[in-house]
């Protein structure tokens, strides 16, 4: 299969060009940097570099690889995420969702592209009672409901999804990266963060978080390409995790010392609203879907191994 990659580069991309190398594929990946098109290349795909916020541009360069799929890992993140800035600093990746999105879909249309593959995130679902672990049937949030600083991004991330089951295509709700060249290892933000005690549990810890190793959202991807009807699939692991509980096993995996403890008027000033929304009332997601329909098994069923084991 011809498979045309947009964000080859980035954290999934990386993992993603080999596997797809690796199953007989031909990939056609694109990056925004020049720069950047010599990793593709060495990876044994070829690079285009294309933005796709360029209509005109996007949609010739889809056109003329002929692709027999696409898939859609653009995004513009920045290194470390602030959650009192997300307004200010997701406003490219909100654009890569909407305006984005638009035209890689109408670029697929002009091409004849049969498969559609689009990322998404499972952690911008409405709220549900106390206790809910999230299937795909439930609603995602809307920007009227949420705090001001993820309106807008919240928006964006329910365009994305119409945007691509409205064109037969796969949203696939990743959660929480954790791994190689993610916030969530031992050289990123996130765990540089555990390890000098800058990641404190915050009031008392009862967000949950649902994780997923980056090889297996890879993995999840590639069964993607062949399984599955149109609609959303969680790509999480099996097991939600309590913010009292990843944070210690983060901290102690990078080797930091146990984390601080705080309550949550201290963290709102430092974190925002929706810092302390994360991590005290956030819902985890079901992948009973995904592993059912994809085909697809986490090689890393839990972070509490993961983390242990392959964040590196």
């Amino acid at each position: 299969m011809r498979v045309f990659l947009a964000g080859a580069t980035g954290a999934i991309g990386r993992q993603l060009v080999p596997m797809l190398l690796g199953e007989g594929h031909e990939v056609i990946g694109t990056t925004r940097s020049a720069a950047r098109a010599s990793q593709i290349e060495a990876a044994g795909a070829r690079a285009v570099v294309v933005d796709a916020l360029d209509a005109e541009a996007l949609t010739s360069a889809v056109v003329e690889a002929a692709p027999d799929a696409l898939i859609h890992e653009l995004t513009s993140l920045p290194q470390r995420i602030d959650s009192r800035t997300i307004e200010r600093d997701f406003v490219v990746n909100d654009r890569l969702r909407t305006e984005g999105t638009s035209n890689l879909i109408a670029a697929a249309r002009a091409a004849g592209v049969r498969r559609i593959l689009a990322q998404s995130i499972a952690f911008s679902y409405a709220p549900g009672p106390p206790g809910t672990v999230h299937v795909e049937s439930d609603p995602l949030l809307r920007g009227q409901d949420t705090f001001k600083s993820f309106a807008r991004s919240a928006e964006a991330l329910r365009e994305l999804e119409r945007l691509t089951l409205d064109a037969g295509g796969l949203a696939l709700r990743y959660g929480y990266f954790y791994g190689p060249a993610t916030a969530i290892c031992s050289e990123g933000s996130t765990g540089q963060m555990a390890r000098k005690r800058q990641l404190p549990i915050v009031g008392g810890g009862s967000g949950v978080w649902s994780f997923v190793h980056i090889r297996d959202a890879a993995a999840a991807t590639l069964a993607a390409l062949t399984h599955g009807e149109s609609g959303a699939y969680n790509v999480v692991d099996d097991e939600p995790a309590l913010v009292r509980e990843w944070i210690p096993a983060l901290a102690q995996a990078v080797g930091g010392r146990p984390p601080r403890r705080v309550p949550s008027w201290l963290a709102r000033p430092l974190a925002g609203s929706y810092g302390v929304h994360a991590m005290t009332r956030a819902q985890g997601a079901s992948n009973a879907l995904a592993k059912r329909e994809l085909g697809w098994t986490p090689v890393h069923p839990s972070w509490r191994e993961g983390f242990k084991s392959a964040l590196g």
